[in-house]
């Protein structure tokens, strides 16, 4: 996703000022692709150039309303339709994950104590978006599938990070061999 394709997205639901933007974009898709205030005027400054949306009128202060053009629609329809997602393989986390023996096992738990928290967090911020139920915006609808996958995520963080850490403390402390066989309860060891 570009926060080219959103401002697109976003303006497929009719026109719009820059400040309007920043408050629906703030409020809704922040949350899966953050961008500050400069990077969204400067992509509708470009989005302008390259004729994919227009200024349709422009108020006190200079403040412009766009829509999306013609040429604006087809380009959010290819990327939709033809362009796949990039998958998320890197993970600064995870990678700290894997060289956790080199720290103490009581560094390597709080570590992972506090990825579990930090996860539990976003789960708590997010479950206060307001979910534009009602509301006549695309977001109403799908945006409550996006945020309900932000939910489930960490949700699923916090519970990992938490299982991770209780077993790095069992292996220390002699519950459980570091070869052991993984708990057949747990859901994450299915193969």
């Amino acid at each position: 996703m570009s926060l080219r394709h959103a401002l697109l997205g976003l303006l497929s639901e009719g026109p719009a000022s820059g400040y309007d933007l920043m408050k629906v974009f703030d409020a809704s898709l922040a949350n899966v692709w953050p961008a500050t205030q400069s990077q969204l005027y400067g992509e509708l400054g470009r989005l302008v150039e390259a004729g994919l949306i227009e200024a349709v009128a422009e108020g006190p202060r200079g403040r412009r309303e766009y829509e999306l053009t013609e040429p604006g629609m087809a380009e959010l329809r290819r990327w939709m339709l033809e362009v796949e997602p990039k998958p998320l393989r890197r993970s600064d986390m995870m990678l700290r994950v894997f060289f956790l023996g080199v720290v103490d096992p009581a560094e390597a738990g709080a570590y992972l104590r506090r990825q579990g928290a930090a996860a539990a967090e976003n789960h708590e911020r997010l479950s206060r978006v307001p979910p534009y139920l009602g509301s006549p915006h695309l977001l109403s609808a799908h945006g409550r599938l996006a945020l309900e996958w932000g939910l489930r995520f960490s949700a699923l963080q916090h519970e990992w990070a938490e299982w991770a850490a209780r077993e790095i403390e069992a292996t220390v402390s002699g519950d459980r061999a570091p070869d052991a066989e993984p708990d057949a309860k747990d859901p994450s060891q299915a193969r």
